[in-house]
């Protein structure tokens, strides 16, 4: 493991990038693909370490299965050994968030005994909503440790006793995706009742969407979600370019005196949440204009009047826009911040100590978050901790703009989402030196 030094000479910016794909989109279309018995293949798959985890796990799982039916069907010889290590097989996701709450779900209706755990971190990530909804769907799922958290042993032998339960719309929508990416491979189909306000709306959206471009039907009618029992029709899954990972140009291009910057494939008709990113930044001056096969960005100075910003519908994008606020000393206010704090790290915490190092409060009131900047300075040298939070690394870069130097600890952490971060900065001009923690 080892340590990030970033520093800029200048703050112009003007270059091309090439993003990886969609880790968000990559993960649904990976589940689908294994639930659709080889009818849909996904196409530009990302390179982001939680997709390649989720991908490995998946395949290994299809192959098993498909050696276990060679067997009954009398084709191979069983292998004891294996017969008897898939009996308990541990399948450890690390801090891989999306991968244990889909595969949770995933193995809930498989036949395979499976005890899915991870790190440490992700034993303090609740699981417990998603794990009463299966359970009462009919799945056989016990805690190892901790109620409510991981490892958890999915232990076969699914039969289905409803096919309506509810859930409630304030927690993660990865619980909800889950849900409905299993729905079509249920008997009796599912009827999801969403109690309250839906956080995150444009994930699930994003999720019906790709079941519909894969042959899967489903009606939304007021906080009702139906899929009945489907098949999946023959088709292919392409993954866009990653608009979480376009958000950190957004901020640098912010943080510029002059920016120009093209990065290449996205579209205005992406199903990602976080391509709302064009519309936030345009209040800091960052003009969005699709052509040539992607996005070309410029920075043009205007006053910045938006003062309430709700991050309900895009919480990934909260550190950054966060961060860009406090690097202009624009005293905004956000709402909609709730799943912070269930994220990677306590994303809430990790932002209040680290803009803290700079003389920045974000101070909370009744789940409204207001920055404080009239005590920020601009110290020579600071040292950002990233609390394993990939995120908390991307969305404090484009910092370099305004600080000397800056140290990052644990620069391998962006490898969760977008691995050539450190390399792509580098390519603009950036001066990346890595230090051995």
């Amino acid at each position: 493991m080892h340590n990030i030094i970033l520093k800029r000479n200048n703050k112009f910016i003007n270059g091309t990038v090439n993003l990886t794909g969609s880790k968000s989109e990559c993960n649904r279309a990976l589940v689908i693909e294994a639930l659709s018995k080889g009818k849909v293949r996904v196409e530009n798959v990302s390179d982001a370490a939680d997709a390649v985890l989720l991908a490995g796990i998946l395949r290994e799982n299809q192959e098993s299965r498909a050696k276990s039916q060679e067997v009954l069907a009398g084709n191979a010889s069983p292998d004891n050994s294996e017969i008897e290590n898939c009996k308990s097989e541990i399948v450890d996701i690390g801090p891989a968030g999306t991968a244990m709450r889909f595969l949770t779900a995933y193995y809930a209706i498989q036949e395979d005994e499976v005890i899915l755990t991870g790190s440490k971190r992700m034993k303090e990530r609740p699981i417990g909503i998603l794990v009463d909804a299966l359970r009462e769907l009919g799945a056989n799922i016990d805690y190892e440790e901790n109620d409510g958290y991981p490892p958890i042993k999915l232990k076969g032998g699914f039969k289905q006793q409803t096919g309506q339960i509810s859930i409630k719309g304030n927690i993660s929508s990865q619980y909800i995706t889950a849900l409905l990416l299993i729905a079509p491979a249920l008997p009796l189909g599912l009827e999801l009742h969403i109690e309250g306000k839906l956080t995150s709306r444009p994930y699930v959206e994003m999720t019906l969407a790709m079941l519909e471009t894969s042959g899967i039907k489903h009606t939304w009618e007021g906080n009702v979600i139906a899929i009945s029992n489907q098949e999946f029709t023959t088709t292919s899954l392409y993954v866009e370019p990653d608009w979480s990972a376009a958000s950190y140009w957004y901020a640098i291009a912010a943080l510029a005196d002059e920016a120009e910057l093209f990065l290449t494939g996205l579209t205005p008709y992406s199903l990602q949440g976080d391509s709302v990113i064009t519309e936030i930044m345009a209040n800091f001056g960052i003009t969005s204009q699709f052509r040539d096969g992607g996005v070309h960005l410029k920075k043009e100075n205007k006053p910045i009047s938006r003062r309430e910003f709700d991050l309900k519908e895009c919480p990934d994008l909260a550190q950054t826009v966060i961060v860009v606020c406090a690097a202009l000393n624009h005293e905004a206010s956000f709402t909609g911040l709730e799943t912070l704090k269930i994220k990677e790290t306590d994303r809430i915490l990790a932002l209040q100590t680290e803009l803290g190092k700079m003389g920045v409060k974000l101070i909370e009131k009744d789940e409204v978050y207001t920055l404080d900047c009239s005590g920020k300075f601009i110290p020579e040298t600071v040292f950002i901790n990233t609390y394993h939070d990939h995120r908390m690394a991307m969305a404090f870069a484009p910092l370099a703009l305004i600080l000397p130097q800056m140290e990052f600890e644990n620069g391998p952490v962006v490898e969760k989402s977008y691995p050539a971060f450190w390399n792509d900065l580098e390519k603009q001009g950036f001066e990346v030196v890595e230090k051995e923690a």
